[in-house]
């Protein structure tokens, strides 16, 4: 059985920071599946599809060949990365990563990648759908004023103009669509180890799940 690491939790909790420092420390494969999700939204909102016309979706999707060179998402022999993380997809993503047939799609296409490669995925639903049999499972989570407090820094230092009570706001929705939607929705897998990053550094996060994992594995060897 591979090695792998699963991290859950809501939009802004710092999932992707901690899955890519996580993989340096234990030379893992860093799959961002959220980043698979707001490519979908990308392209179908370049190609004028909405989150209703589910056939032309499952189309683009099939369409789509994704893999990941370090932390960049390659589609199509495209870097992706930067025009996904537009504040226009964040706001929109949730209701194409709702839709059930592209979750199937997409969830394979992650299950595959762990099959072959010991890897670190972080998302909404790893730990209780994708990656079910994960040695290690996280559910990292903070504050909703301290996630869009992470995410209008993040976007300001890029010289982005942005509102904070608009991110917030954001925030607040796309946690009620993810933990309300019919397919997956965000929950905490039952044996999944809770973090609340509100008051704790990127590299205090990574040093609990580090130590957990190390502690796990030594008890284990004994």
């Amino acid at each position: 059985m591979n090695f792998s690491v699963a991290i859950d939790g809501p939009a802004g909790a710092g999932k992707s920071t901690i899955a890519k420092l996580l993989s340096k420390r234990f030379n893992l494969m860093y799959i961002n599946t959220g980043a698979m999700y707001r490519t979908i939204a990308l392209k179908a909102i370049k190609k004028q599809i909405k989150p209703e016309e589910i056939e032309k979706l499952c189309l683009l999707t099939d369409s789509l060949e994704m893999h990941f060179n370090d932390d960049r998402l390659i589609v199509n022999n495209e870097d992706v990365t930067d025009f996904i993380n537009d504040p226009f997809i964040s706001q929109n993503v949730s209701q194409y990563a709702a839709i059930p047939e592209i979750r199937e799609r997409l969830v394979k296409l992650q299950q595959q990648m762990s099959n072959k490669y010991n890897v670190v995925m972080d998302g909404r639903d790893i730990g209780t759908v994708v990656l079910k049999n994960a040695a290690f499972k996280f559910f990292l989570t903070a504050a909703p004023e301290e996630r869009a407090k992470r995410r209008y820094d993040e976007l300001v230092a890029k010289g982005l103009e942005v509102n904070y009570d608009s991110i917030l706001s954001d925030i607040i929705k796309r946690d009620y669509v993810d933990s309300h939607r019919e397919a997956s929705p965000l929950v905490k897998a039952e044996d999944a180890i809770e973090v609340d990053s509100s008051y704790l550094s990127i590299d205090q996060v990574v040093d609990k799940m580090t130590d957990y994992i190390v502690n796990t594995m030594n008890s284990i060897s004994k």
